[in-house]
Formats: C-alpha cells, sequence, structure tokens
C-alpha cells in the first residue's frame, strides 16, 4: 500500500476486474474515493457499492459489473480549462466518446462531459473504460 489512497482503489478494482471476481473490498477509504465510485456507478463501470463502518475509517464494498477495460489515476494531478478538455481525453482515452475523465472541480467531483455543459475546469484526477 502506498500513500495515494485513491490509486490504490483503482488498481484494486481493475486487478479484481481481470481476475474475474464479482466483488472487491476496498480498504482504507477516503471520501474521494467514495464519490470516484460513485462516478462509475453512474454510468455503469460498477454495479453497487456500499460504505461498512469497521471503528478504523472503514471500507467500501464494492459489487463489480464486468465493464472495467482500464482505470487509473492521473499523475500528476493537472489543471485543466474547459477549452482544453478534449486535448487531455484524445491523451488518456482510446477513442472519442469512449471511457471517462474524473475531474475535481469548484464544484465537485464530475466526469469531462459534466464539466464541459457546466463550462468548468478543474484538476484531473482518473481515467476509466
Amino acid at each position: 500500500m502506498g500513500q495515494d489512497l485513491l490509486n490504490d482503489a483503482l488498481v484494486s478494482l481493475r486487478h479484481a476486474d481481470l481476475q474475474g471476481k464479482s466483488t472487491v473490498t476496498l480498504e482504507p477509504v477516503s471520501k474521494l474515493i467514495g464519490e470516484v465510485l460513485r462516478i462509475f456507478r453512474e454510468h455503469g463501470y460498477v454495479d453497487e457499492f456500499s460504505f461498512v463502518e469497521n471503528g478504523r475509517g472503514g471500507r467500501y464494498e464494492v459489487k463489480l459489473a464486468k465493464r472495467i477495460n482500464a482505470c487509473g489515476v492521473i499523475k500528476p494531478r493537472i489543471s485543466v480549462a474547459q477549452r482544453d478538455l478534449e486535448r487531455y481525453e484524445s491523451r488518456h482515452l482510446p477513442a472519442q466518446d469512449f471511457g471517462l475523465l474524473v475531474l475535481s472541480t469548484s464544484q465537485g467531483i464530475l466526469t469531462q462531459r459534466e464539466a464541459r455543459e457546466r463550462k468548468i475546469g478543474g484538476r484531473l484526477l482518473a481515467y476509466v473504460y
């Protein structure tokens, strides 16, 4: 386990999906991981997830949808203006309209599509396809 909780969680998701597992437990966790999982659930990359309090910060129980080809964090966390989102989509995603970039914005954790609709930029956090 390293210092980047989001990276550890996404690596666990990717490996569990590659191994054909239907569920995975993510521990330790943060609110950021919960927001990224919420976005993954909204777009069908995970079926469902639940937070379980265990007295040590809790853990997430995640049911996989078997749709993750790749996911990971984007380091360094680059600040991106709304007009530059397309350039980073082509850099981190394999095809147009395929996959998601996750951004941290002043209006919360959003996908690149939501950020473009709201005409805001943010910091790139992760990708999934």
